[in-house]
């Protein structure tokens, strides 16, 4: 009985963390914006190497962006009532771990420094689709990886800016399904309340 408590009680978390952060889509609003930059960058004539080294740049952008995002979309990124806020953190934090093998692409094969980086982006999704109860990140994070792969190994050099473009575009889906799936779940509990409601105020012998 304890055990199905907790688990209630995560879940509520859970369902916390997708309505108030709406699903985390500032990050991917503005990671979909950073990965359009990449690819731009991925299209200029400059050496593989370099174009890597822009592409970090670039990806410091996420962070402020982001944090602009949850300032005009209104999300909560740190309510102090949900102990399970700083996982979100965590999780984000988890892809710092995946640099050392992004710096063995820059230094040996930048020509696929892109493709790793894509990988990495799209794998470090999976765990969110936990966070948020939303299997959306799992699946993209899946189409994100894989496809990267698939490209990488179909796509001539001068092509290979299609890899951060696809991943923008996949981003940019991903930001309309969570956004989609937060206006879902605001509508089941706007019915769930209004169906309570009714049922308090049935006459006896209903």
């Amino acid at each position: 009985m304890k055990t199905a408590n907790n688990t209630n009680l995560i879940t509520e978390y859970r369902n916390q963390n997708s309505l108030e952060a709406k699903n985390g889509i500032d990050f991917i609003l503005s990671a979909f914006v950073v990965w359009l930059i990449i690819a731009y960058i991925w299209t200029l004539d400059f050496s593989a190497f370099e174009k890597s080294v822009f592409t970090f740049y670039a990806g410091t952008l996420m962070l402020p962006m982001a944090f602009g995002l949850s300032k005009i979309i209104k999300t909560d990124w740190n309510t102090k009532t949900n102990p399970l806020k700083p996982v979100g953190l965590w999780l984000n934090l988890s892809q710092l771990f995946y640099f050392p093998f992004l710096f063995f692409f820059l230094y040996y094969i930048p020509e696929h420094f892109i493709m790793a980086y894509a990988i990495i982006t799209g794998a470090h999704f999976f765990p969110f689709s936990w966070f948020y109860r939303n299997a959306y990140y799992a699946v993209f994070g899946g189409i994100i990886s894989v496809g990267s792969l698939v490209l990488a190994t179909l796509l001539p050099a001068h092509l290979v800016y299609l890899i951060p473009l696809a991943t923008s575009f996949s981003l940019l889906c991903l930001a309309i399904g969570l956004f989609l799936n937060y206006k879902n779940k605001l509508v089941a509990i706007a019915k769930n309340k209004v169906e309570s409601e009714l049922y308090e105020v049935k006459p006896a012998g209903f």
